[in-house]
């Protein structure tokens, strides 16, 4: 089913969600819906519909086929968490409608639960937001490349690189923004060299695919390829199929990214960076749905995850 657009979509208000989940039975009957809409159960660790409800206090379901007892959370990203699923949703909301993310300590503040805790549940929910390509972009498809992290002048003297400016000591991040379904894949790159950049775009796009770039020499020698050229402050050019070739779209990503850098998180450690970067490429693609159906989207993609803080911070 086709999604109703931005101008279109239905949102929820804070006092909506507050009415549409008033207890935790309501946000456990909710996660049931979304991961089996049409009622009929089947567990979440061996697939089997041989299943039964039970009066269990944490697992309200058994398997007869694998003898295990299971909940809404096995085999999901929130597996062994033993939050209420009230504060999930909230969470899940709270990420989704936040244009620029939520930070683990303004969340912690809102929901009542310590920073440790909150951090470990967006990350949780990062890899409910995590893009699956199912097929390349057919295009035209914009690529641009960013560096994100702090300027130089900025940092502790135990933390310089001495080693210039510009994006010395900043990762660099590759993006991939389809027009066609308005669809963005990103991830941090080792480096922007030819090798590295144009692999990352030919596995994101069909090899008739147009593609339109600024004027970065990996760039050259990609089929279909057209670029601008920022220096000469050329920023969108006609192509023989009519098309304006620029990178506009892409580039907004990139600020937005940043702003919620800045904004909320005002830190991005190497180590997690791509978790962010995949993160809003994955609320980019659902922007256009209803909230509900966003939520419900997270909650689809943490299937099949595991994410243990221990793994986070090893």
């Amino acid at each position: 089913m086709a999604s109703p657009g931005r101008s279109h979509r239905q949102g929820i208000t804070l006092l909506e969600l507050a009415e549409k989940f008033p207890n935790e039975e309501s946000a456990r009957n909710w996660f049931e819906k979304v991961h089996w809409p049409d009622g009929n159960l089947c567990c979440l660790r061996c697939g089997s519909d041989n299943v039964y409800r039970c009066k269990h206090k944490t697992m309200p379901f058994r398997c007869r086929d694998c003898k295990k007892y299971f909940s809404v959370k096995t085999g999901t990203a929130m597996e062994s968490s033993n939050l209420p699923l009230r504060k999930w949703v909230w969470t899940i909301y709270l990420e989704n409608t936040s244009l620029k993310g939520v930070s683990s300590m303004k969340l912690h503040r809102d929901i009542g639960v310590n920073q440790s805790c909150t951090w470990h549940m967006l990350h949780r929910i990062r890899e409910g937001l995590l893009p699956e390509m199912i097929n390349a972009f057919e295009g035209p498809v914009e690529v641009d490349e960013s560096y994100i992290g702090g300027r130089e002048v900025n940092k502790h003297e135990d933390k310089k690189l001495h080693a210039g400016r510009g994006t010395v000591g900043k990762a660099a991040v590759l993006g991939v923004k389809d027009r066609k379904t308005n669809q963005i894949t990103a991830k941090v790159i080792e480096d922007t060299t030819k090798p590295t950049v144009q692999e990352f775009v030919n596995e994101n796009r069909t090899a008739d695919a147009s593609v339109f770039t600024d004027e970065h020499l990996s760039y050259k020698g990609l089929k279909n390829h057209t670029s601008v050229n920022h220096s000469r402050k050329e920023w969108a050019v006609s192509t023989a199929l009519g098309e304006y070739a620029h990178t506009n779209g892409i580039e907004s990503f990139w600020a937005v990214l940043k702003r919620a850098y800045h904004g909320t998180y005002h830190h991005l450690s190497k180590k997690h960076l791509n978790r962010y970067v995949t993160q809003f490429a994955g609320k980019h693609n659902l922007r256009s749905l209803d909230t509900i159906d966003q939520m419900a989207s997270v909650v689809k993609g943490m299937v099949g995850k595991r994410l243990r803080y221990k793994d986070l911070i090893s």
